[in-house]
């Protein structure tokens, strides 16, 4: 479990995610077998997002720039198609039928990359491979901020009764290992709380983006991203949703068990009440922008 050190508590909290089980609004496996079978061609032996999942009759997909942090997301490695969602312990969790795509990316032997961390993990990696190391950098549910240059420089969190202190306490070290372990230490302490403080808010529909988060910040929270991005000539957009859970577990692209005609990719709306999606409700719906 996390920690999570809010305001002048320090508590053992699971801020960010739901635990695994299917409210009772959402969909189950009968419910979903009654609905029809979706008519977007997946190409199973792809192993790209992008590549995968062609969009619905009469959509195309978005081009993103080839530096863009969606580029990053819709051309990330997958599993091979049906592989299915493991927990931090290797252990397969007991839902597997909302999922049509695993995200080829280690979560680590700790139940720490839960969801907000999921959308945590990619946007570091991105900026990781794009050598922008400068913008590396996470708040805590505090308000702390750790940076990983800080961090490679030596930088250590020390948590002492209501504070945080950071002191350079370890030498020098950039390896990919290194930044892992800053990793999970923001893991750690930072969640739906501190990741809605750090975003944007998207007031637009056609704004949205490969890369933006829906977001229920607070204990429990939870997060979804955007995996992909296709549109019509009437200017209409559909798209394709991926998270992480709690426990921390596989990073996931979504089916989308409400309109399974189309699924996997979902019709959003910023100014709706509320967004449905395979494991999760959104109410108020709540997009943001890194």
């Amino acid at each position: 479990m996390k920690k999570v050190i809010s305001g002048a508590v320090i508590t053992m909290l699971l801020l960010g995610c739901t635990q695994d089980k299917k409210p009772s609004k959402l969909p189950s496996q009968k419910t979903e077998d009654l609905m029809p079978v979706s008519s977007v061609q997946i190409n199973k032996e792809k192993n790209t997002i992008r590549e995968r999942f062609s969009p619905p009759k009469r959509y195309e997909w978005l081009n993103e720039k080839p530096d863009s942090f969606g580029y990053f997301i819709e051309n990330f490695k997958l599993n091979p198609y049906g592989s299915e969602i493991l927990r931090y312990d290797g252990v397969p969790i007991s839902t597997q039928h909302l999922h049509e795509a695993i995200f080829d990316i280690d979560t680590g032997n700790k139940d720490l990359q839960q969801c907000a961390d999921a959308a945590i993990r990619l946007r570091a990696e991105y900026l990781y491979k794009q050598k922008r190391f400068d913008e590396i950098k996470f708040h805590f549910t505090s308000g702390d901020l750790l940076s990983w240059n800080d961090y490679k420089n030596g930088t250590r969190a020390f948590v002492n009764g209501n504070s945080v202190n950071f002191r350079k306490t370890a030498v020098f070290d950039d390896s990919y290992q290194s930044f892992r372990n800053y990793l999970d230490l923001i893991f750690n302490y930072a969640g739906t709380i501190s990741l809605h403080k750090e975003t944007k808010q998207v007031l637009k529909t056609s704004d949205l983006k490969t890369g933006d988060i829906l977001i229920t910040p607070g204990s429990p929270g939870h997060i979804v991203f955007i995996a992909g991005v296709s549109q019509n000539k009437k200017g209409e957009k559909l798209f394709l949703l991926g998270e992480g859970f709690t426990p921390a577990q596989s990073i996931h692209l979504l089916s989308n068990p409400f309109n399974k005609n189309i699924s996997p990719w979902y019709d959003l709306d910023v100014d709706a009440s509320e967004t449905k999606t395979a494991r999760y409700i959104f109410k108020p719906t709540n997009f943001r922008s890194f």
